[in-house]
């Protein structure tokens, strides 16, 4: 038994006064985490002013926090925490299509559309024909695939944030893959946005010298039976913020292209095939 406190033997004098009988996972994730917080506290030699500073950060963070903003998945975001988690817990098979965040703006409830229908209601935007298969790692089609899609608009807004500007379910449906696994609808070219960034992850984002913007992206859940859940963005491929996205979500994979369509229904077409990984 350490008994007092000291500063070399920090983590034991911690981690040792955790009870015999506490749940095992919660043990090993709580000696972890003593264990790699202290490290941090010593490696940065942080002073007692930076330490109270940190705390007046986090206190301003859980503030902020709402019904309808969560500014510490915000702070995971831009910290790659969140892409850290997502890419451990969904390891795939190579080949099949990559996970990335799922970002806080979905809705669940979307309604159930026909292949080839249109998601954009408030007529903004350039129209964009977004089709490909659903398959498996073999290439075989998957029959009833459901994809949940949505998207921003041609303002950068997700229509959860502008209840009185945009109708609801703009830029968002879901759409069930028949025997040939293919899918098709009509949404927009997306564009690039910033993240909440008034509160107090956007002050450090500034203080660190980053930028707040996502590359435009479209999104996507896709669940079929017997396969893991894939949930994913496409990336429009020339976005000038695909090499900095401020919440480290792209993967070279999800880079989608965009081809421009001449004398087609639509502007824009963006094929992309999703490939699901067997459970």
């Amino acid at each position: 038994m350490i008994g007092y406190f000291t500063e070399g033997a920090s983590v034991e004098g911690v981690n040792e006064r955790m009870a015999a009988d506490i749940d095992p996972r919660l043990r090993e994730i709580m000696s972890s985490l003593v264990k790699h917080l202290h490290a941090f506290i010593k490696e940065a030699r942080i002073s007692q002013q930076e330490w109270e500073a940190a705390i007046r950060f986090l206190t301003e963070t859980g503030r902020i926090c709402s019904e309808e903003r969560q500014e510490f998945i915000l702070l995971s975001d831009t910290l790659g925490v969140s892409m850290l988690v997502d890419a451990i817990n969904n390891r795939r098979q190579s080949g099949a299509t990559e996970n990335t965040v799922l970002g806080p703006f979905h809705v669940a409830g979307a309604p159930h559309r026909k292949m080839g229908d249109c998601i954009t209601l408030d007529g903004k935007g350039e129209s964009c024909l977004f089709e490909g298969i659903v398959a498996d790692l073999d290439g075989h089609p998957v029959q009833g695939a459901s994809i949940d899609v949505w998207s921003d608009n041609a303002d950068g807004y997700y229509d959860v944030q502008q209840p009185a500007l945009q109708p609801q379910w703009n830029n968002r449906g879901i759409f069930v893959t028949g025997a040939d696994g293919r899918y098709s609808f009509i949404g927009i070219k997306p564009v690039s946005y910033p993240i909440p960034d008034d509160g107090p992850v956007g002050q450090m984002l500034n203080h660190l010298g980053r930028h707040p913007y996502r590359p435009a992206h479209m999104h996507y859940i896709v669940i079929a039976t017997g396969f893991q859940k894939v949930v994913t963005h496409t990336f429009v491929g020339d976005d000038v913020y695909l090499s900095s996205d401020a919440v480290f979500g792209v993967k070279e994979t999800l880079i989608a292209p965009y081809e421009r369509v001449v004398d087609g229904e639509t502007e824009w077409r963006s094929p992309f095939n999703f490939v699901l990984n067997p459970i």
